[in-house]
């Protein structure tokens, strides 16, 4: 089983971590709490990355378009005012950072995991959801008063069905 306090731990390192190398900049821990869900449209950027083996689920860091171009900026070395192609691949790669870290951390205990590529949306007024009633542990950071938030939810995936040598199939008949 997975406990909330070390995903919040393994965040906050990867997080801070990332921040600090990557970009020269310091991350504040604000708090951490569960989520089922926000049903709360968003403006700014999310990043969504999907996690698979004995355990699935999905990562996400988001910002808001202001703090995805102070990242960029940061990560490229050129000024970046608004949200465009660089700055999505900015804050993509950055997302990627932090939660492959967070999953190399975890993989010690809940064993080998895959990652898809990141996956950025930026927009106004929009929602996104993961369809189950997981919680996501939620982690949000200040930097320099601009707010960073990365979800994460995990669980263990179902088992696979046993297929291969020697085992029999069931032919199903369809009838018109």
């Amino acid at each position: 089983m997975i406990d909330r306090d070390q995903i919040v731990s393994q965040i906050r390192a990867a997080a801070e971590d990332v921040f600090a190398t990557m970009l020269g900049t310091q991350l504040c821990f604000a708090e951490s709490h569960g989520d089922k869900g926000s049903a709360e449209p968003m403006d700014g950027v999310i990043c969504l990355i999907g996690m698979a083996g004995a355990w699935t689920g999905t990562g996400t860091l988001s910002c808001s378009p202001e703090f995805a171009c102070r990242i960029a900026s940061q990560m490229l070395m050129a000024e970046y005012a608004v949200v465009d192609a660089d700055v999505l691949d900015a804050v993509a790669e950055v997302a990627n950072m932090v939660l492959g870290n967070v999953k190399t951390a975890l993989e010690k205990s809940l064993g080998t995991m895959g990652m898809s590529i990141p996956t950025a949306i930026y927009g106004k007024n929009f929602l996104a959801k993961s369809f189950g009633d997981e919680t996501w542990t939620v982690v949000v950071f200040d930097c320099e008063g601009q707010r960073l938030e990365v979800k994460l939810f995990l669980k263990r995936a179902p088992a696979a069905p046993v297929q291969g040598p020697g085992r029999l199939c069931t032919p199903v008949y369809l009838r018109a």
